[in-house]
């Protein structure tokens, strides 16, 4: 049984810190305000009358905690029948909800299903779950875990990648966000929240930042290096025997900003959104998802993507429009290094470097704006890939209808 995306917006993304715009609205209330948006397009019957909620959230914990699908369900006057499921898949965890619901779709088990991912790091600090091994050297070492921005540092150390080609990643990155918002591209998706008097918060993504020619990039030093002599280093070289130091080139810029939003999508087969007078905007094709190295961490995104398109019958060539993650500057490098895909149909309108990375909404972030990608494109097929920490990556390939 095909799925089909009928639906999909976001909110913009806001700085992830105590001072912003959005640190002011709890996460169960950007996730409630995503869900009235999408019964105002789309009728409150097409809401109220899904079969399920699946919500991506990587930090459950403080205002995040006590199944966050739940309370924002039941904070946004959905019905009691509305089943939920909150997940945790590190940063692709809103790719893996909406694999989640398609699935509960495919197999019958619903005909309408609603999913996405929320993530308010400024309320939710990253790594406020308190895992022991975030803390505990000797567990780290024996999992061979350092902090995932290290793990960056590893890759662009084994990739032999330069500071030049993070810098060009960045630059692109701001380049294209900021001409995206000052030419509407991102009007028609992104849904401005409000506070709790009713006043505007944010209306628009709040990180893009104008670097100019790139000079005050050079400038930055590296931001992960002291936790590397700190213990970690060693225990990446562990897992490396041939190298004889990881090369510590991430600075701040080089790091997608930490910051909160959310994103809702609705989906369903095709004879059931007809009968509630819907369009939809495209099918899902294939889903991928993938491990890999627990320790580089951030290549499993790859692997999924290959997956992905291996069952959707594609060759990356062959796809029009890309939504590839920017999970570190040193991942995209990678990733245009080791396919070569015509970097003007990937992320045209920026990416993460530029916008920002809540955590566990960055995946249905992403697959919102690839529909608008493919109709600016006018591209028949789209790829959506993310990676995360500690080596988990999700792909799904998006054909329009």
């Amino acid at each position: 049984m095909s799925v089909y995306i009928f639906d999909a917006v976001r909110t913009p993304r806001g700085k992830g810190r105590p001072d912003g715009s959005l640190a002011k609205v709890k996460p169960a209330r950007l996730v409630g305000q995503l869900l009235d948006a999408l019964a105002r397009r789309n009728g409150a019957e097409a809401v109220a009358g899904a079969g399920h909620l699946t919500l991506g959230c990587v930090t459950q914990t403080g205002v995040q905690g006590g199944h966050i699908a739940l309370s924002a369900r039941i904070q946004a006057g959905l019905p009691d029948d509305i089943a939920c499921l909150t997940i945790n898949n590190f940063c692709v965890s809103g790719l893996s909800a909406i694999a989640d619901a398609a699935r509960r779709v495919e197999c019958g088990q619903v005909d309408m299903a609603l999913a996405g991912g929320v993530e308010s790091m400024s309320q939710t600090p990253f790594l406020a779950d308190g895992a022991d091994f975030y803390t505990d050297l000797g567990m780290a070492t024996a999992m061979g875990w350092a902090p995932v921005g290290l793990a960056a540092d590893l890759l662009a150390t084994v990739e032999g990648v330069t500071r030049a080609e993070m810098d060009a990643a960045v630059l692109r990155s701001h380049r294209r966000a900021a001409s995206a918002w000052a030419e509407g591209r991102y009007d028609g998706r992104v849904i401005p929240v409000v506070d709790g008097e009713g006043q505007v918060a944010l209306a628009l993504d709040e990180n893009i930042r104008d670097f100019g020619d790139g000079a005050s990039l050079a400038k930055l030093g590296p931001v992960f290096a002291a936790a590397g002599a700190g213990g970690y280093d060693d225990i990446l070289l562990t897992s490396r025997p041939e190298l004889t130091d990881v090369r510590h080139l991430h600075s701040v810029a080089h790091c997608p900003p930490i910051s909160d939003g959310a994103a809702m999508l609705l989906l369903g087969t095709l004879e059931a959104g007809r009968a509630l007078g819907l369009a939809p905007l495209a099918r899902i094709r294939a889903v991928g998802e993938a491990a890999g190295d627990h320790v580089m961490q951030l290549t499993a995104g790859y692997a999924a993507m290959d997956r992905a398109l291996d069952r959707a019958g594609l060759k990356l060539g062959d796809v029009g429009a890309v939504e590839f993650m920017e999970a570190f500057a040193a991942v995209p490098v990678v990733f245009e290094r080791r396919y070569a895909p015509d970097m003007e149909r990937v992320n045209p309108n920026g990416g993460h470097l530029a916008m920002g990375h809540p955590m566990g909404a960055t995946g249905a972030i992403l697959t919102t704006t690839l529909l608008d990608d493919m109709a600016q494109l006018d591209a028949e097929t789209g790829l959506v890939a993310a990676t995360g920490g500690v080596g988990v990556g999700a792909a799904m390939v998006l054909e329009r209808v």
